[in-house]
């Protein structure tokens, strides 16, 4: 099969080249190439032509997303280069996996929605209770690949996302209202719409939707190997993995003059079968709200030669459960004393309810000077403050805080003498024994960026920045990129970078945790990149991207096991380097038929261990074809094969099996202002499955994470 579809990308790879001329295009051709959608803010903060950007980027659009079916944003992400979505144990978290930098929570992949970070400090990620985000309020997407430290901070470090919505700024007047059904109980629905009074321009987008998916079948957790050490019978496996996940999304946007205010708010309520202790339980209950409010200013045009812009943004997060949180099964026996015994048996299941609440708050102030022939001089500078300021947490295992000893058991077992601990839950917040310890970070820094042309045709950006936080120093970030016009076709790019990312508070600041113990001195970890990069435009139907790139990746944290054997602590331990190459195509065959692709080879290196680095694909091929087969219908069929994962050097299974979804998107506007469409995921029943880590001391889910099966949806679009 893989070999099927390496032919299969050789053949379209021959088929383009052939195609491509060596005439040079006029300037109508030019307009042509570089459209509305091939422009770019995220490379520099700046607007610029895609093929000029001095960065490897991608840009997706409403219509993209819409011919290609997506319903969340990880249908949309796993179709750029370089970029694999892989999933967390953790209640089915995505893990956006940027050439081969993989890690548990995916901190190293900073997004932003219009600018403003969705970082939490907990994690460092974007919400321990994700939950997913549809897609009908998103106006565009643009992915840039590789170190962005430069100009965002902390976070974007192997990549950044920057997901512009449906605002004042870029909606048509009107209003659309559309639904969405299918199998795995889905049901989905949004409005969208502008009006606009006097001077003012004002949006609301509302989407809302529910679906209870089965994941597949879970055939061993973690209990079954507590199971096999103690006799217990606890494990819920074989059980399928199931979420049920209630989402709102509501975002308001209001644009006067040089102003433009966006406030919105994520509502996230589930239930996942599948534990935070990789146990099957009855269900869990989580919810998770982000609420966001940003007014921005901007004026080009602000003085002589001088142009400003600025912002202020404040985030709420929370992660809260909703009832008790089960880690493991009724008559689990999980935790032993430091002789080797049992500390007792569940009687009910082990319970801990883990919540955070967390305040951020942005600004910062940009000015562009234009003065000097042939520069774009940018200065900045920016204040973050962030503060985890409520910790609660609630269980039925650990110290008793009234006490100051282990929680009484509610009896012994009349054979063997082992103590039996009930479900009586002790609310340890607020005290020496609660999970984690609140805290504050705060952030300044400064950064400068010139954007020179230096002759005709080159074109040089040198920009550099520094952060200083609160709670571990400072960090420097350079960045360097030649742009070369070679040809009036022909663009190529010389690219270097450095990027950090912050510890987060679950690996500083973690206390009392059975596992995993926190560490105050951890350095952030860094990252060096170095890229080449070319784009070639022969017309306005034809598009070749190929770029290589290397990279290092340094103090990377990991939770490394202490001298009792029991714990393990955060540590900057670990080094990796990678290397490889994207190849990307967009070819318009016919007016009424589009042909695009990508393929990307990344091969990266545990420096510890000498070894492949684990749990992303090597190689990651994408193909979609657009068919427009009438004035009313519509066709688009993607295929996705995802191939050469591998172990972790201490990971006893066989090699992770590739996989190949293909997906179809059949729609019929049925009027002008009526629209119907089929939408099919995974068409043909794939067995895919994404890997699960190497726990201690064996893989606890050994069958590794199974992706939905065929998912069927019908959907109906209605604007006026």
């Amino acid at each position: 099969m893989k070999k099927i579809w390496i032919n299969a990308f050789a053949i379209l790879s021959i088929t383009l080249a052939n195609c491509v001329t060596a005439q040079s295009p006029d300037e109508e051709m030019l307009l042509g190439i570089y459209g509305d959608e091939d422009f770019i803010t995220i490379a520099t903060g700046t607007v610029q032509p895609l093929a000029k950007a001095p960065a490897v980027a991608s840009i997706i659009t409403a219509d993209d997303i819409k011919r290609m079916g997506a319903r969340d944003i990880d249908d949309v992400l796993h179709t750029v280069p370089g970029m694999h979505v892989s999933r967390d144990v953790l209640g089915y978290n995505p893990l956006y996996v940027v050439r081969g930098v993989y890690a548990g929570f995916n901190p190293q992949v900073l997004m932003l929605v219009d600018g403003v970070p969705l970082t939490n400090l907990f994690h460092g990620d974007r919400s321990q209770f994700w939950g997913g985000m549809p897609v009908e309020a998103i106006s565009r997407i643009e992915v840039m690949r590789g170190p962005g430290s430069a100009l965002y901070g902390a976070e974007a470090f192997a990549g950044v996302i920057n997901i512009i919505t449906k605002s004042a700024v870029n909606t048509p007047e009107g209003v659309e209202v559309g639904a969405r059904l299918g199998n795995f109980s889905r049901r989905e629905g949004w409005f969208s719409g502008r009006k606009d009074v006097g001077e003012w321009r004002m949006a609301l987008t509302a989407e809302f939707g529910t679906d209870d998916t089965s994941y597949g079948e879970i055939t061993r957790d973690s209990q079954s190997f507590i199971d096999s050490l103690v006799g217990t019978q606890a494990s819920l496996a074989p059980g399928d993995a199931e979420i049920d996940i209630e989402r709102h999304d509501l975002r308001f946007s209001a644009l006067w003059r040089n102003w433009a205010i966006a406030a919105g708010h994520q509502f996230r309520s589930g239930d996942s079968t599948l534990g935070i202790a990789e146990a099957l339980v009855d269900g869990n209950h989580f919810v998770s709200n982000r609420s966001s409010l940003s007014v921005k200013f901007e004026d080009a045009e602000f003085a002589h030669d001088w142009g400003v812009s600025g912002s202020v943004s404040y985030l709420h997060a929370t992660i809260e459960t909703d009832g008790d949180v089960m880690l493991f099964p009724p008559g689990s026996v999980p935790f032993f004393d430091p002789n080797g015994m049992p500390i007792g048996v569940f009687v009910d299941g082990v319970f801990g309810n883990p919540e955070t609440f967390e305040h951020h708050w942005r600004g910062d102030l940009a000015a562009n000077y234009s003065r000097f022939a042939g520069h774009q001089i940018t200065f900045g500078t920016g204040y973050y403050y962030g503060d985890l300021y409520r910790v609660k947490e609630s269980k039925n295992y650990g110290i008793d805080p009234s006490t100051g000893q282990p929680i009484a058991p509610i009896g012994f077992d009349p054979v063997t003498g082992i103590p039996l601990l009930g479900r009586q839950l002790l609310d340890v917040s607020g005290t020496p024994f609660v999970f984690l310890n609140g805290d504050i970070r705060k952030n300044h820094y400064f950064f400068v960026q010139d954007i020179w042309n230096i002759a005709s045709g080159w074109e040089l950006t040198a920009g550099l920045r520094y952060d200083h936080y609160s709670d571990f120093g400072s960090t420097v970030n350079p960045r360097l990129a030649l742009v070369w016009s070679t040809t009036r076709n022909l663009t190529t790019k010389l690219l270097y970078g450095e990027a950090f990312r912050a510890p987060s508070f679950a690996e500083t600041r973690s206390i009392n945790n059975p596992v995993a113990l926190g560490n105050p001195g951890l350095s952030p970890e860094n990252l060096r990149s170095y890229e080449i990069a070319f784009d070639y435009r022969p017309n306005p139907d034809l598009n070749l991207v190929f770029n290589i790139f290397h990279y290092q990746w340094q103090d990377i944290i990991k939770f490394t096991p202490d001298g009792n054997g029991t714990t393990r602590t955060a540590q900057n331990s670990d080094e990796q380097t990678g290397r490889g190459f994207e190849v990307e195509a967009k070819w318009n065959v016919l007016p009424e038929w589009q042909l695009s692709g990508n393929f990307a080879y990344t091969h990266a290196e545990d420096k510890k261990t000498r070894s492949d680095a684990a749990n992303f694909p090597q190689q990651h091929l994408y193909l979609r074809s657009y068919w427009q087969v009438s004035a009313d219908w519509s066709l688009s069929l993607q295929a996705s094969l995802v191939m050469d994962r591998e172990r972790e050097i201490n990971d006893p299974r066989g090699s992770i099996d590739d996989y190949s979804l293909v997906d179809l998107t059949l729609r019929n506007r049925i009027s002008p202002q009526v629209e119907a469409a089929l939408i099919v995921k995974n068409l043909f029943d794939e067995d895919a499955r994404e890997p699960t880590s190497m726990s201690d001391p064996v893989p606890f889910i050994p069958d590794d994470l199974p992706l939905p099966g065929r998912t069927v949806m019908g959907e109906v679009r209605f604007a006026f």
